[in-house]
C-alpha cells in the first residue's frame, strides 16, 4: 500500500499585530520516500522579541535535516540530534543577549513506515483521533498553578541542554492527527474539539473550521492548526518490526485446540530450542476463512532475550520486503494478523486491531520439506532434482540482487510444495546488512553445508578464514544440496555435527558414482558448485542457472587435474620433511653401522 496523506493547515495572528507561530510538513519524495513524512509546529515566545525566528528556524530545521539524517538511525535518535543541536544553536543566542530573546515551543510528528513518533518541548499539543475517540498525546509543559498557566517551564533557547518528551505508537490508515497551538486548544474545550474533528472533511477543512471556532471563543493568541489524515501506510519498517518485536509479550506453549487472535492450533510443527512453529487455522472470528498458517515464535524461555526479539523481528523485515518482486512466489509470505476488526480471545488483553503478543504468521503450503523426503528415502528423480535446484537458484540470485544472504540454505529449508513449487524457507540468520550485530556475529548455517572459508583456521590459496557469508556461502550449500539430491542423500564431504570442523581434505566424488543415472554434464556442475577452492566454483546465481539450462547441449569442461601446490599449499613442506628426515636416518644408520 501506498504512503498516502491528506494534509492541512491554517495559520493565523488573530488579535495580535504579528503571527510567531509557524509550521511546515514535508513528505519524502524520491530516495527519501521510505523516510515518510515530518511535520512540526512552534509557538515562538513574544516577550522576548524574536519569538518568530526561533519559531521558523527551529521548524525549517526539523523538515530538513530529517531527511539528511543515517538511514541506521532510529527515528527518536534524529529527531533529538537535530533537536540538541538547534537548542544549543539557541541558547547561545541568547546568552548574548538577556534576557533571552529567542525561544519557542515545539511539537514534531514524525510518520514512517507504519509507526509514528513524536518529540515535544513546551505547550503545543498534538491529538490522535482514532476510531472516533480522541487522545491527547502529549503534556504541557507549563507551572501547575493556575495564575502561571502560561509559564513555560521548558522551551527551545531556554537552556544548554533541552530535555524532549518522546512517544511512539502504531500507524493505522483513517489516524488523524492534530498539531495545535495554545492559542487553539487553550480556546476551545475538549468536547467541541472532538465534535469538531469528527465531522470528517477534508485537512484543509478542518484546519480553517479550528481557527476559526477558536476566534469566535476569543483568542487572544495567534492560532495554528495542522492536521495530517493517514490515507495509506507504507510496508513495516525495520524500527516498526523492533517496536513490535519489543513491546509485545511472547506467547505461552501452546497445544492443539488452543486459540490465540483467532487462530486455532492445530499441530505443533518444530521446536528448535529457541523457537516454535505450529500449524494454525483461521477459525476463531467471525467470517472465519478456515485458511492454514504456520505460526513462528519465541519460546517462553526466551522472552527476556532481547537478541533474540530482535533477530525475530529483522527476519519478519526481511521477509516483507521480499514479498514483491519476480521470486516473491519461492519465498513464504508473510501476513499481518489480526485484520482490522478482527476479533481477540475472550479474556485476553490487547487491542483487536493488533496482535496479543509477539509471533509471525506465514501461508501454510501442503507439501514437505526437501530434507524430510531424503530422512524418509524418497529419492527425488534426476529430473526433479534439476528442476528444484533452478527454482532455488532463481530465488537466491534476486535475494542476492536485493543485498540478502540467506546464510542457512539446505534441504530442510527448500519446501517443495504440492502445487510444484520450490519455497526457500527461514530468513532467520540472513543478512540484509541492517541485522542485528548478534546475528552478524553469530556462526549461523549448518556446519555439512557451509563452505570451507567460513572454517576458522581454514586457508588454502589465498582464501580468507573465517570471513562472513556473502552470496558464494549460499551458492556452496546450494551445491550441496543437489550433490546431495543426485546422489541419494550422501554428502561431498560427510556430515560435520555441530563444534566440529569441516574436512575438506580431499575432492568430492562424483554423484554418478553413487547414482549411475546423473549424466556426466550434470556430475560436472555438481563438482564444480562445492570445489573446496573458491575460485573454481560458480560466482553468481545467474552463471549456475545458466549452467544448469543449459545442460548437455553445452557442458562444462571437465576439470583436469589440480596441481599439488593446490591441492595442499602445504605439501611442499611436508615433502621437504620426508626428505630430511630420510637424509638424516640415512647419516644415521652410515654413523652406526657401515664400516669406518
Amino acid at each position: 500500500m501506498s504512503f498516502e496523506l491528506d494534509c492541512g493547515h491554517a495559520s493565523e495572528a488573530g488579535r495580535k499585530a504579528l503571527n510567531e507561530d509557524f509550521a511546515a510538513l514535508v513528505q519524502g519524495q524520491g530516495r527519501d520516500r521510505e523516510r515518510g513524512a515530518v511535520a512540526a509546529i512552534a509557538d515562538g515566545v513574544s516577550s522576548g522579541g524574536n519569538g518568530r525566528e526561533a519559531a521558523q528556524t527551529t521548524v525549517n530545521t526539523l523538515v530538513n535535516d530529517y531527511f539528511a539524517t543515517p538511514d541506521t538511525w532510529d527515528t527518536t535518535v534524529a529527531l533529538d540530534r537535530i533537536l540538541s543541536a538547534h537548542n544549543g544553536w539557541l541558547a547561545s543566542m541568547n546568552r548574548r543577549r538577556q534576557p533571552a530573546v529567542g525561544l519557542t515551543t515545539v511539537t514534531a510528528l514524525v510518520l514512517r513506515g507504519q509507526s509514528y513518533t513524536l518529540a515535544h518541548v513546551g505547550d503545543t499539543r498534538a491529538y490522535l483521533l482514532r476510531g472516533g475517540r480522541l487522545q491527547q498525546l502529549t503534556a504541557d509543559h507549563v507551572m501547575s498553578q493556575r495564575d502561571f498557566a502560561h509559564q513555560l517551564t521548558r522551551a527551545m533557547g531556554l537552556d544548554d541542554h533541552v530535555v524532549v518528551d518522546y512517544s511512539q505508537g502504531e500507524l493505522h490508515t483513517g489516524d488523524l492527527f492534530v498539531l495545535l497551538s495554545d492559542g487553539v486548544h487553550g480556546s476551545i474545550p475538549e468536547r467541541e474539539l472532538r465534535q469538531l474533528l469528527r465531522q470528517g472533511g477534508s485537512a484543509q477543512a478542518l484546519c480553517d473550521a479550528l481557527v476559526q471556532a477558536a476566534l469566535r471563543r476569543g483568542s487572544t493568541d495567534n492560532l495554528t492548526a495542522l492536521t495530517v489524515r493517514v490515507q495509506g501506510v507504507l510496508e513495516a519498517t525495520l524500527q516498526d518490526e523492533s517496536r513490535r518485536a519489543q513491546d509485545l509479550p511472547v506467547l505461552p506453549l501452546l497445544k492443539v485446540g488452543d486459540t490465540v487472535d483467532g487462530l486455532t492450533v492445530t499441530a505443533l510443527v518444530a521446536d528448535s530450542g529457541i523457537h516454535r512453529i505450529y500449524q494454525v487455522r483461521d477459525t476463531g472470528r467471525e467470517g472465519a476463512t478456515q485458511r492454514l498458517y504456520a505460526l513462528k515464535t519465541l519460546l517462553p524461555s526466551r522472552a527476556h532475550d532481547a537478541e533474540e526479539r530482535a533477530t525475530l523481528a529483522h527476519e519478519a523485515w526481511v521477509a516483507r520486503r521480499m514479498q514483491s518482486g519476480q521470486a516473491a512466489t519461492h519465498l513464504a509470505r508473510l501476513n499481518d494478523w489480526p485484520p482490522h476488526g478482527a476479533d481477540t480471545e475472550v479474556g485476553s488483553t490487547g487491542d483487536a486491531a493488533g496482535p496479543i503478543a509477539f509471533y509471525l504468521l506465514y501461508d501454510w503450503h501442503a507439501g514437505d520439506t526437501l530434507g524430510q523426503r531424503l530422512r524418509r528415502r524418497q529419492h527425488l528423480s534426476v529430473a526433479q532434482a534439476l528442476a528444484v535446484t533452478v527454482q532455488a537458484a532463481r530465488v537466491l540470485g534476486w535475494l542476492h540482487r536485493q543485498g540478502v544472504v540467506h546464510r542457512d540454505i539446505k534441504p530442510d529449508n527448500l519446501h517443495l510444495g504440492d502445487d510444484g513449487v520450490l519455497r526457500v524457507l527461514d530468513l532467520g540468520v540472513a543478512l540484509s546488512g541492517r541485522e542485528p550485530e548478534s546475528t552478524r556475529r553469530l556462526h549461523a548455517g549448518t556446519p555439512s553445508y557451509m563452505n570451507p572459508e567460513q572454517w576458522p583456521g581454514y586457508e588454502r590459496s589465498g582464501d580468507t578464514e573465517g570471513q562472513l557469508p556473502d552470496a558464494g556461502s549460499d551458492l556452496f550449500a546450494l551445491g550441496v544440496t543437489l550433490y546431495q539430491l543426485l546422489s541419494q542423500g550422501r554428502l561431498p564431504y560427510g556430515e560435520v555435527v555441530p563444534y566440529q570442523l569441516g574436512r575438506y581434505h580431499r575432492d568430492p566424488v562424483a554423484p554418478s558414482r553413487h547414482n549411475p543415472g546423473v549424466p556426466i554434464w550434470l556430475d560436472q556442475i555438481a563438482v564444480k558448485a562445492v570445489a573446496r577452492q573458491r575460485s573454481q566454483r560458480f560466482e553468481t546465481a545467474e552463471e549456475l542457472l545458466l549452467a544448469l539450462e543449459r545442460g548437455a547441449s553445452r557442458p562444462l569442461g571437465a576439470a583436469g587435474p589440480q596441481p599439488l601446490m593446490q591441492r595442499d599449499a602445504m605439501a611442499l613442506w611436508k615433502i621437504a620433511l620426508v626428505v630430511s628426515v630420510l637424509v638424516n636416518v640415512l647419516l644415521v644408520f652410515w654413523v652406526l653401522f657401515l664400516p669406518r
